[in-house]
């Protein structure tokens, strides 16, 4: 289990230990034999053995030099307390933090997925296949909005802590060009290249650009104050509204799928004005960054840097960024454009349920480890190691289980979410179980590919792994329709696991024992 990095404070045993326990004779006699534990010192052999995660700060890294941390303790008194608790108080908090976004993921999945099967009823699979291949594209080319600019921030706060907040202001002027140029990508290819029946449908739907990127940008911030609670109830904001959106559909089954396509462009504009004040405040200096001490009185003078630095600096995370979606949204708008509205309909269910498992590592790596990840890669080497094979056993386990699920209870409760005429999407959702092992370990393997020279490799492993679905795509869906497009996509994560795999051993040839 990855565990947080924050301060170990008092535990309960301790808190009743030197406050409620004075009132009675076996509390006074408990309260006594701790004191008396703590001023022994411990037998010979009989150390319990401290991990990474177990050291207090002052013993791993010093993350946390000029925070509020509690009051020194003694070792035996610490070990005292853990005998007795079970689990060490930061164990605890971690715990309960990422235990709270698990269960904010699983509501937004459970959220999605009614959405989707909500979508599929009311509209029907010709609809919905317009509909969700329309969604695709135009998910496809929002990330090119930032171009990479949220994930430069967590790798950028971890490595220069305070002193970061100098790539702010050109951060928002290269934000402002990158978004203005991706939406009016979005509305020439909607108006001169896109089919006739999808040109309205892309254009409502290009507002989606701007909640992509107000939704990536103010999950950074928050996780780089590791405001867990403050991040469960962000990301839920989007698929939350949009579930509002197809319960008015099925309350009004004479609105068609361009209410549909309007609803989902309103609630992202909706989105990036909530964004507004988060950003503003980063601006004005009112970012509460955790882990690198408290804010200077009087800031080091840095050089700013311009525009074009950041581009140097987030071209390659913004490549990955873009590529990604590519590779995991292109078989449905190919099945689209090759085959019909139909067959990208049928994909694209079984594509939303995968993409709804695979939150799981989503929320592990990219909304709980990552900005720590980046902080741990340069400050507590032990740790980042500690977690990377902790996380790839956990990863394999549950991506096993999910998959066996998957293909458990596929044939029952497709037709029962989503009606008989979905019937199809079994096959298609059991061939696509096999993802979920695949991506689950990826998760896990590639993050230990953190820096400038790993996000280049990852951005041609992302590059090559997407080429290989659209080559597969373009040779199966003409002949298997959508089960070929399930097969590219199986074999995609296939080459995706084993090429991250391979950069890891290329990366830390003298740590090969931490690679699963």
């Amino acid at each position: 289990m990855a565990l947080k990095s924050i301060p170990l404070g008092a535990g309960p045993a301790e808190q009743v230990a030197g406050a409620g326990l004075a009132e009675s004779g076996p509390a006074m006699r408990a309260g006594a034999a701790l004191r008396e534990a703590a001023r022994m010192p411990p037998a010979q052999g009989g150390r319990v053995p401290m991990s990474s995660l177990e050291r207090p700060p002052a013993a791993a890294g010093r993350e946390h030099v000029g925070e509020s941390t509690p009051p020194a303790r003694s070792g035996a008194f610490a070990r005292v307390t853990r005998r007795l608790t079970g689990v060490s108080p930061g164990a605890r908090r971690a715990l309960a933090a990422i235990s709270m976004l698990w269960i904010a993921t699983a509501l937004g999945a459970g959220m999605a997925f009614l959405t989707q099967a909500l979508l599929a009823r009311e509209l029907g699979p010709a609809d919905f296949g317009l509909f969700t291949s329309s969604l695709a594209t135009v998910t496809m080319i929002a990330p090119l909005a930032g171009f990479g600019l949220a994930q430069f921030w967590l790798k950028v706060y971890g490595a220069e802590g305070w002193a970061a907040g100098r790539w702010l202001r050109p951060s928002l002027r290269f934000i402002t060009a990158t978004t203005l140029l991706t939406l009016a990508s979005v509305v020439l290819w909607a108006l001169t290249g896109a089919p006739a029946d999808a040109a309205s449908t892309l254009l409502l739907l290009s507002p989606v650009v701007l909640g992509v990127a107000a939704v990536a940008l103010i999950s950074s911030k928050l996780r780089l104050e590791e405001r867990d609670h403050a991040l469960a109830l962000w990301q839920l904001t989007t698929p939350g509204s949009r579930l509002l959106v197809a319960v008015l559909l099925m309350a009004v089954p004479s609105l068609a799928g361009r209410f549909v396509a309007m609803g989902f462009g309103v609630i992202s504009l909706g989105v990036a004005l909530l964004a507004l004040p988060q950003l503003n405040a980063m601006l004005r200096g009112r970012m509460q960054l955790r882990g690198h001490g408290p804010r200077p009185a009087a800031p080091e003078a840095a050089v700013a840097p311009g525009a074009m630095q950041v581009w140097s600096q987030a071209w390659a995370y913004g490549l990955g960024a873009v590529l990604y979606p590519i590779f995991f949204q292109i078989s449905t708008v190919l099945l689209k454009y090759l085959d019909g509205n139909v067959e990208a309909g049928i994909f694209g269910i079984g594509l939303g349920v995968m993409t709804a498992t695979y939150l799981i590592p989503l929320t592990v790596y990219h909304k709980f480890l990552l900005s720590k990840q980046h902080r741990w890669a340069v400050h507590d080497p032990a740790k980042f190691w500690l977690i990377y094979r902790h996380g790839n056993l956990a990863m394999l386990v549950s991506g096993l289980l999910v998959g066996c699920a998957i293909v458990a209870l596929a044939p029952s409760l497709v037709p029962l979410a989503f009606g008989e005429k979905y019937r199809p999407v079994v096959p298609v959702l059991m061939m696509l179980a096999l993802c979920a092992p695949l991506r689950f370990l990826s998760s896990g393997v590639g993050s230990a590919l953190l820096n400038e020279q790993h996000t280049r490799y990852r951005v041609f492993v992302m590059g090559a792994s997407a080429l290989v679905v659209v080559v597969l795509n373009l040779l199966l869906i003409p002949v298997f329709h959508e089960l070929g497009a399930a097969a590219a996509t199986v074999i995609g994560e296939g080459v995706l696991l084993m090429a991250s795999y391979l950069g890891v051993r290329r990366f830390y040839p003298a740590a090969r024992e931490v690679t699963p």
